[in-house]
């Protein structure tokens, strides 16, 4: 699938980082319409360990306000979704949008959802702090992780001759994982394709542990997991040659505007519409799009723009179900021309 530049607007994006209560009256600074003191039950949440840092703090900040409890799991985008599309969980977490498996296996099992973007996220490629690289070639990238080059390319040498000669040892996300399905449609051009004699896992702060221990190591994982383990890693910038501006750090200034491509991605929660009946649910969604501005910037990943939450809250309160990708894969694409399609089940 061809490839299409973020077209992320600056003029949005400098108002996100504020917005106000979605209701005069309510709770204090909560922009809730009911008294979130008097809701009780309990929110089942599990899929990415992307998301999972932005959905926990958004629960914890919420469980202080309620007495609602609320549980997030991480068993990865693939795994949440089957757990969300058999009607166990009330809302996943996903670092990409629903396949049409997915979608088809939610229509069997009668479960309708509301796809809601809630940030950004730079996806990063990263190595021992020891190793003399600084960039690194979306190409390369592909040499290195495409499904021929299992048992073939080993050492780093063999993707480019001017690189160390040493054992290549790559660490990444299980297959399971929304973030394998984004990078491996991002760099190698097929969702999923990828070769799989690497360290996989779902947790990222495994393939944190791995690339840190090892000098010859290099790996790919959420932008905040990066930032947390800034002494462990060195972060690599990555240089599309599609669009001809060189190699661009990952950091959130130039997904912001709009630079680092093809790795900058769109986050999402799935709703599930009976859950979205329950006051708690209903209350904690709204709760998770006030404050998803705030509480992504204090985990490191990027708001999205004011105009995609407005939308989003008009989404969720018309409580419209389906996707705006229709089960395939969009590299590239703004999360406001997402959010202005009709959504489709």
């Amino acid at each position: 699938m061809p490839f299409n530049e973020w077209r992320i607007s600056a003029r949005f994006w400098l108002v996100a980082v504020t917005f106000t209560c979605l209701s005069a009256c309510g709770d204090g600074d909560t922009g809730q319409s009911v008294d979130l003191k008097s809701l009780t039950g309990t929110i089942k949440i599990d899929g990415s360990s992307t998301v999972y840092l932005v959905t926990e703090a958004v629960a914890e900040e919420f469980q202080k306000a309620s007495r609602v409890k609320v549980t997030v799991g991480i068993s990865g985008t693939g795994g949440g979704m089957k757990k969300f599309c058999r009607g166990e969980i009330d809302i996943a977490d996903a670092s990409r949008p629903i396949l049409k498996a997915e979608i088809e296996a939610a229509r069997k099992n009668g479960i309708q959802y509301i796809e809601l973007p809630v940030c950004f996220d730079a996806l990063t490629v990263a190595v021992n702090p020891s190793n003399p690289l600084n960039s690194i070639k979306v190409s390369e990238l592909k040499k290195m992780w495409e499904p021929d080059a299992q048992g073939k390319v080993s050492r780093w040498n063999q993707v480019n001759s001017a690189w160390q000669d040493a054992e290549l040892i790559l660490y990444g996300a299980g297959t399971d994982s929304g973030t394998f399905d984004y990078f491996t449609e991002a760099v190698v051009g097929k969702a999923k394709s990828s070769r799989g004699d690497y360290g996989a896992n779902e947790d990222d702060n495994v393939i944190v542990q791995g690339i840190s221990g090892n000098k010859n190591a290099l790996g790919y994982l959420p932008f905040a997991y990066y930032t947390s383990n800034k002494g462990k890693l060195k972060a690599l910038a990555v240089e599309w040659e599609k669009s001809g501006i060189g190699p661009i750090e990952p950091n959130l200034e130039n997904v912001l505007a709009g630079k680092y491509n093809p790795l900058s991605r769109p986050l999402f929660i799935y709703v599930n519409r009976k859950a979205a009946d329950r006051p708690e649910v209903k209350a904690f969604v709204e709760f998770y799009l006030a404050h998803a501005s705030e509480l992504a910037t204090e985990v490191k990943y990027l708001p999205l723009p004011a105009a995609a939450y407005e939308m989003g809250r008009e989404r969720f309160q018309k409580l419209q179900t389906g996707t705006g990708f229709g089960g395939e894969p969009e590299i590239g694409l703004p999360v406001e021309e997402i959010l202005k399609r009709e959504p489709r089940s």
